[in-house]
């Protein structure tokens, strides 16, 4: 397999160039105009070939959200958070705990935070009003870390702290991601129950937020907001290629020369980018409330979102 840099189960699926994998199901159905993948890694050695932890990979792509379509908005983010409510745990009175990764100064990584300060956190009012608190709201609470260029602290190490300190039930995730193809940048939103690899794809690796480190279940979510100028450069000389088959080692030779140079390590992302994330992170913080807050209304979850 050619090594891809892309965060997508499916994009990694596809770049192993074969219709079956062992140990891999892939499914595929579309919904409310949604088109939905379903990667599901049986096993760890399965996923080695992939690249991919074991799991349950969930992909939905709606290229409505690029023009802002308000139809396909409202698809994405309700059936979004259908299927965090049928990933998270929800036992209990302990609170879910949402964590919005990135650097809320630079645009493309800024999606976590903004997610989260549209996120509906209750757990304050169960614990100083509860005689003023609506019952058919659940205990939440939020925090954005920042990043360790920031703050110093390891993202992991804060959240180890928290999770002590909390005790939650639940940890869901909302993270940037990158791809592998450009139509899928702020179309496209990955749900999983692996847990997460902060900065992996733009090749910052830092500890795991996984069920396996904090010992709490972790939801991970995120939607592609950029992608390397490697890739596309190698999709532009595919488009020039007469044959592309027959020029493929020669496409990867020159793809490997472009990742030992400077350009290897450039992402690029729309110019329109700064619309794209607030509406993102208004997609997404929708879909986390809905699926947090499931006795409350649409029109009382986006009246307190505003």
């Amino acid at each position: 397999m050619r090594h891809i840099r892309t965060d997508l189960a499916m994009e990694s699926f596809q770049a192993a160039g074969r219709d079956e994998i062992p140990g891999v199901k892939v499914n595929h159905w579309e919904t409310m105009g949604v088109t939905v993948t379903e990667v599901i890694i049986q096993d760890e050695d399965a996923g080695r070939q992939i690249g991919k932890a074991a799991g349950n990979y969930l992909t939905l792509e709606c290229p409505g959200i690029r023009q802002r379509d308000i139809d396909s908005r409202l698809a994405m983010s309700n059936l979004l958070g259908e299927e965090i409510a049928r990933m998270i745990r929800r036992e209990g009175d302990q609170p879910v705990l949402v964590v919005g990764l990135g650097n809320r100064n630079i645009t493309p990584d800024s999606l976590g935070p903004k997610a989260v300060d549209k996120t509906l956190v209750t757990r304050h009012m169960f614990r100083e009003i509860p005689e003023f608190t609506d019952k058919r709201m659940r205990s939440v609470c939020a925090i954005a870390p920042g990043v360790l260029g920031v703050t110093g602290i390891e993202t992991m190490e804060m959240i180890e702290s928290l999770v002590k300190c909390l005790n939650p039930q639940s940890i869901v995730c909302i993270d940037a991601l990158s791809a592998r193809a450009a139509d899928r940048i702020c179309s496209t939103v990955q749900l999983t129950d692996t847990g997460i690899h902060p900065g992996s794809g733009v090749g910052n690796h830092r500890r795991a937020l996984t069920k396996e480190s904090l010992g709490v279940p972790v939801i991970a979510l995120g939607i592609p907001t950029v992608i390397y100028a490697a890739t596309l450069a190698r999709d532009a000389m595919e488009l020039i290629s007469a044959d592309r088959e027959a020029d493929g080692a020669a496409l990867d030779d020159i793809e490997q020369q472009l990742l030992k140079a400077d350009i290897g390590d450039m992402i690029v992302t729309p110019r329109e980018i700064d619309d794209l994330i607030t509406d993102a992170a208004g997609i997404v913080a929708a879909a986390v409330n809905r699926a947090l807050q499931p006795e409350l209304s649409e029109e009382e979850i986006l009246s307190l979102m505003d």
